[in-house]
């Protein structure tokens, strides 16, 4: 059997209620966990962009391509490769902060990391950092020291380097129109 490695699918999707549901449950329905997931509008108001992270082998990895391809509200899905791909996902870290000696530690780690320091207190500081698995682990396991108060993740979001996009040729447009506004009534 082929180790499941992580891996990013960029998929375009209608903008409309319940399409993220619908595409969750695509992925629970197959017995897999989304690692991690990013939703936002386009450039376009009417197409929002859903960056998945999934642990699959490349058979798995096709299956769950053509499952999303099915659907009536996915114009388009691809599986971004490591190599083409840009990654980042934005962390927030709420840290305890007692002292100047343990600020001053703290904005120095926040500046070697290119982190923003977005709240001071007289307690705690709040950083923001963007960044890699690898860079987000690094900033996360040196604060630890000090006391994290609160941690959030955004979740990945992705694109291609250079001339690579995702391809919106997957579906033609207007191809499900119809079948949109019967999917609909059946609601």
């Amino acid at each position: 059997m082929n180790p499941s490695t992580r891996h990013t699918l960029a998929v375009l999707v209608d903008n409309e209620s319940g399409v993220l549901s619908r595409v969750a449950r695509l992925f629970s329905g197959k017995g897999y966990n989304i690692e991690s997931l990013a939703v936002g509008t386009t450039d376009d108001p009417a197409v929002s962009r859903i960056t998945i992270e999934v642990m699959a082998d490349e058979k798995q990895l096709d299956l769950l391509c053509n499952q999303l391809r099915k659907l009536i509200c996915v114009h388009s899905v691809k599986a971004l490769r490591p190599e083409h791909a840009i990654r980042r996902e934005l962390v927030l870290i709420k840290v305890l902060s007692g002292d100047s000696v343990q600020r001053n530690e703290i904005i120095q780690i926040a500046n070697i990391f290119r982190a923003s320091i977005i709240d001071v207190s007289k307690a705690s500081i709040t950083l923001a950092v963007i960044g890699d698995e690898s860079k987000t682990e690094a900033i996360q396991h040196l604060l630890t020291e000090f006391g994290i108060l609160e941690l959030v993740r955004t979740g990945m979001v992705a694109l291609e380097r250079g001339q690579y996009t995702i391809d919106e040729q997957t579906k033609m447009k207007g191809e499900f129109d119809l079948g949109k506004n019967i999917f609909r009534d059946m609601l």
